[in-house]
C-alpha cells in the first residue's frame, strides 16, 4: 500500500528543541506571568504537570483540555478556571520569548515542500499537551504555518496522547486513512516510534533524538533532516 500521508511531530522534531532548556524557560515565564496574580510559582508548575500527567493517561472519555483543567482546579481550587483568560494572555504576549530555548532549522521548511511536491497529505502529530495557541505559536518558531498541515492536534481537539496507540488511531480516523498509507516522523523513540505497532511507517529524527529507554535504534530508519528528505523522496 503507498504512502498517502506524512504525520510529523513538532516538539523535537521539526523545531529543535533541548526539552529541559524548553521546560525551564516555559515555565520560568509562566510562573512569572502568574505571581502577581496570587499563584505561588511551584504550587502552579507542580499543579501543571498533574495536569500534564493527567491527560496523558486519558483514556477518551473527555478531552485533553477537560482532563487537565479538572486536574489543575483540583490542585489550585476551582476558582482558577476563572483565571484562564490570564493563560491565554501569556499564550499571546509572552510566550514567544520562550522561542529563544529552542533552535531552528531551515530544512523543516524544505521537507514539508518535499512532501507537498510528492502529493502528500501532511498532519502535524504533536503531543495534544498544549491548547491551540500555544502550538500555533510554536509551528511559526519552526518557520512554519498551520495552513502547510492538514490540522494539527491540540489539548482542545484529541481525548488521548502519545505514547498511547489510540491517540495514532484517532489521527488515522480523522484522516480517513489505513496506517499502511502513512509515514510517522519523529525523534522520541518512546512517544513517536510506537507508531509502528500500528502498521505505520515510521523515521526516527535523531538531531534531537529522545531515547529514554536506550532502544537500538538501527531498527527504524533514520537520521538527520538530510536523510529525511532523501528518504521521502524515495516513497
Amino acid at each position: 500500500m503507498s504512502i498517502k500521508a506524512v504525520l510529523f511531530d513538532l516538539d523535537g522534531t521539526l523545531l529543535p528543541m533541548d526539552m529541559e532548556l524548553f521546560i525551564k524557560a516555559y515555565f520560568g515565564g509562566l510562573a512569572k506571568h502568574m505571581a502577581p496574580h496570587g499563584y505561588n510559582p511551584q504550587k502552579l508548575i507542580d499543579a501543571i504537570w498533574a495536569g500534564t500527567a493527567a491527560m496523558v493517561k486519558n483514556n477518551g472519555e473527555k478531552t485533553n483540555e477537560e482532563r487537565f483543567w479538572d486536574t489543575f482546579a483540583a490542585a489550585l481550587g476551582e476558582q482558577v478556571r476563572a483565571d484562564e483568560p490570564l493563560l491565554d494572555a501569556f499564550y499571546q504576549e509572552k510566550f514567544d520569548a520562550v522561542s529563544a530555548s529552542c533552535g531552528y532549522d531551515p530544512r523543516a521548511a524544505k521537507v514539508i515542500q518535499a512532501v507537498k511536491a510528492k502529493g502528500l497529505r501532511t498532519c502535524l502529530a504533536t503531543n495534544p499537551i498544549f491548547p491551540p495557541i500555544a502550538t500555533r505559536k510554536r509551528i511559526a518558531w519552526a518557520g512554519l504555518a498551520p495552513e502547510q498541515f492538514e490540522f494539527f492536534t491540540s489539548y482542545e481537539n484529541s481525548s488521548f496522547c502519545k505514547p498511547n496507540l489510540k491517540y495514532y488511531q484517532s489521527v488515522l480516523d480523522r484522516m480517513g486513512l489505513d496506517a499502511k498509507e502513512c509515514l510517522m516522523v519523529g525523534n522520541d523513540v518512546s512517544e513517536d516510534m510506537v507508531a509502528q505497532s500500528l502498521g505505520m511507517q515510521v523515521f526516527l529524527l535523531t538531531d534531537c533524538l529522545i531515547n529514554k529507554e536506550n532502544v537500538d535504534i538501527s531498527v527504524y530508519p533514520h537520521g538527520g533532516f538530510d536523510e529525511l528528505i532523501a528518504h521521502i523522496n524515495a516513497l
